[in-house]
């Protein structure tokens, strides 16, 4: 990172505790990029106010406006001006949020300004008449780029405002990110068990029209008793203001008319967001009411879509946009309660149809979590301010939840459907070998006796399912049968893995108790007998790796020999194939590439052999020069391999190919010490913070784990063991390297 003083983004917005949804809004913003990019981007708020009364605001916050005064506008904007670390100002705008008629105070805090701004548009109205047009093209006019939340504001202000559309950068309303198998737990805990839960939230006006679906509830609920719908939210402050709670009371009324009382809920609070999110995460289906036409985004809509819920809307421009690939009902009406009666019946009593729905909402909306939203103000901070060399993505914290979570007594279980883990995918020998070995790295690091709990469940597996011969089957089902594929796939790969794990934990001999070092070196024993038999050269690469490790505790010459064989296989296989142009070891690169320089390299480190070393140098350079592109890294593609003279395929990237690279890059730096990998290191790392084409995270924040794929245009939010087991070792080496460089800073400082 460059020296100096970090630049900040200002925020100007309503903030809590304010409650309205545009401060909710703002504050997200503030925590998801501190979360996102630490230090790099600190973001300082300008708090606005309907008067002069003073909120205990947080640390954050270091102005407030009122929006009644138009001095206050002008005041601020010269304190901005004097100060040399703000390096943008980020204004959320909403009609009535500011002073003036249409907000038109705000224009002088946009003249006063001498910084680049950014305006957020959270509504931007169709057909304005000239006041409001002329009030939004000066804000247009007077900002660097305008944000806008949803591809139809996009539209208008083009066609109907006269934005150049260079202009416009449209960002989503943000998500928070939930897990899909607390839906029935979360049911249990809130005793909703057997119940339809069907829900609304957020602050309550008249707007919302919440009796339109009061209305039609009778009906549903003679048919389907077990029906509870939920009203989430106060009263909206400024409507207590004007009228007190009429509008609540209102609602109340006609529950008690229409004698419904035992199936509607009402929640007059404004909830933490925890409990919030278990609210619409055990809702099966959420009711989105508004009469608004014009209601250009709604937050609570977005929440309710990212928590998987099915949703049935009145057709405002946001779930226009949202539903029209059929990931909720969109009504053709608003204020229709004949209309949601039979759309609510439609869906509950279509189980299937509706758990679909919630499904591809939850998938859809991936794209939109905060920390998404954050990576892309993020860039945009660092375009206008030309700072993106600057950022820095923040290290996520290392989280074991999704491998226990996916960990039975029996084994790691082979896949999730999203995160919930899939039974009926079983065990593999793949994932115990790569999951041994990941717990005793842990274990290694940071002593954590859990971990030794998990590394026996997986020591376990591998040796229940090597045969008598000592070679190894891959695959048993949930009921820990095996299974056909044994019989149908080669599985030479396995057993190298296998061997590869069996010989990290015997290197680990020191640290582990002695009848788990006893177990895996009979394991051990047996499989060695076979070794001779390995041809292919994944396989090769895998075995040459466990017994670099054996040979480290145990260097006994036959093992010493049988590493020189195996490296003149992969030799061999380089001089056949390789020319000017093309130094690999086959004529094409398909799946886990790294592992062969990387078996190359250990080869070298237990036998002193020149060659191996440089062809280990030579060939991994190689596909380095392959992976790493403007300062991204884009592995092979699993939609086709690379072959030799063809053009190559892209995107279809996953995490093993990511992870690998990383280990690998870990072992060359450790062995070279040429900088150079050490910096690629944290490129690659960046693949899973966002550095991609999609700009998106590939992990979980809230479990630990990786998702599965990126795609050209999605992300394959599925977390099955290898991504997870990949993104976890990937962590484990970046984090060593980071408290490395840290204590060195720390030295040269004292």
């Amino acid at each position: 990172m460059k020296s100096g003083k970090e630049i900040k983004m200002l925020i100007v917005s309503s903030y809590p505790p304010r409650e309205c949804g545009l401060a909710t809004f703002s504050n997200d913003i503030v925590n998801s990029v501190k979360k996102v990019f630490g230090n790099t981007l600190p973001i300082e708020v300008c708090a606005l106010q309907n008067n002069k009364r003073q909120f205990k605001y947080g640390d954050e916050v270091k102005y407030t406006i009122s929006s009644k005064s138009i001095e206050d506008y002008r005041l601020v904007a010269e304190n901005i001006n004097e100060r040399n670390d703000i390096g943008l100002v980020c204004i959320q705008h909403e009609f009535g949020l500011h002073g003036g008629e249409y907000g038109d105070y705000f224009l002088v805090f946009l003249l006063a300004l001498n910084k680049p701004i950014v305006t957020v548009f959270h509504t931007v109205l169709p057909e304005p008449d000239e006041k409001r047009k002329k009030v939004v093209q000066a804000i247009v006019d007077l900002s660097n780029r305008i944000v806008v939340l949803t591809n139809k504001s996009h539209e208008i202000l083009m066609t109907q405002y006269g934005c150049q559309k260079s202009k416009i950068n449209v960002i989503p309303h943000g998500t928070h990110t939930v897990l899909w198998e607390q839906k029935e737990l979360l049911k249990d805990k809130y005793h909703f068990s057997n119940k339809i839960v069907m829900s609304n939230f957020g602050l309550v006006s008249e707007n919302k029209g919440l009796e339109t679906v009061l209305y039609a509830l009778p009906e549903i609920i003679a048919k389907h008793p077990e029906v509870i719908y939920m009203v989430i939210g106060k009263t909206h402050p400024e409507i207590i203001k004007r009228e007190g709670e009429k509008y609540r009371q209102k609602l109340i009324d006609i529950v008690q008319d229409l004698q419904i009382e035992n199936n509607v809920i009402f929640i007059n609070e404004y909830l933490e967001l925890k409990q919030l999110l278990e609210y619409l995460t055990l809702t099966d289906i959420y009711l989105f009411s508004s009469k608004d036409p014009n209601q250009a985004v709604s937050g609570t809509f977005a929440y309710a879509l990212s928590c998987g819920c099915a949703v049935i809307s009145t057709p405002i421009p946001h779930a226009i946009e949202a539903l029209e690939d059929g990931s909720g009902i969109l009504l053709k009406q608003f204020d229709n309660s004949q209309e949601f009666q039979e759309e609510i019946l439609n869906l509950i009593e279509n189980k299937e149809k509706r758990i679909w729905m919630g499904r591809n909402a939850y998938a859809q909306s991936n794209a939109t979590t905060w920390e998404n939203i954050a990576i892309k103000y993020g860039l945009l901070f660092g375009e206008l301010t030309n700072k993106e060399e600057d950022l820095r993505f923040n290290f996520p914290p290392i989280k074991l939840d999704h491998i226990k979570e996916l960990t039975t007594d029996y084994g790691i279980l082979q896949f999730s459907i999203f995160s919930e883990p899939d039974p009926d995918s079983g065990y593999t020998l793949d994932d115990n070998a790569r999951a041994l070995i990941n717990m005793i790295m842990y274990y290694s690091y940071y002593h954590d006796k859990d971990t030794l709990g998990l590394a026996n469940i997986y020591l376990n597996f591998i040796d229940n399912i090597q045969r008598e011969d000592g070679l190894f089957d891959n695959y048993k089902n949930f009921d820990r049968e095996l299974t056909a594929q044994n019989s149908s796939v080669n599985l030479e790969d396995s057993n190298g893995r296998a061997l590869w794990s069996l010989g990290y934990v015997i290197s680990h001999k020191e640290i582990l108790p002695l009848d788990f070092v006893l177990r895996a070196k009979n394991c051990w024993g047996k499989a060695f007998q076979k070794i001779y038999e390995v041809s292919s050269p994944r396989a090769i690469a895998y075995t040459l790796k466990g017994l670099y490790y054996f040979y480290s505790v145990y260097p006994e010459e036959s093992v010493k020999v049988y590493i020189e064989k195996l490296a003149n296989k992969l030799l061999e296989l380089y001089n056949i194939n390789s020319d000017e142009y093309w130094c690999w070891y086959e004529d094409y690169m398909t799946y886990v590439n790294n592992v062969l320089p990387e078996a190359m390299m250990f080869s070298f480190l237990a036998t002193g052999e020149p060659k191996y070393l440089k062809i280990s140098t030579i060939t991994f350079d190689f596909l380095l020069s392959h992976y790493f592109m403007k300062g991204q890294l884009k592995v092979i593609s699993n939609r086709g391999w690379f072959k030799k003279q063809n053009e190559r395929v892209f995107y279809g990237e996953q995490p093993i190919e990511v992870a690998t690279t990383i280990i690998t890059l870990d072992l060359f730096y450790q062995v070279t010490g040429n900088v150079k990998y050490k910096e690629q290191l944290e490129v690659a790392f960046n693949w899973f913070l966002g550095s991609n084409h999609l700009k998106q995270i590939m992990y979980n924040p809230e479990n630990g784990a990786s998702y599965d794929g990126l795609e050209d245009k999605t992300i394959n939010i599925n977390q099955g063991a290898e991504s997870t087991l990949c993104f976890f070792k990937a962590q484990l080496i970046m984090k060593k390297h980071k408290e490395k460089t840290s204590n060195q800073k720390k030295i040269l400082e004292t």
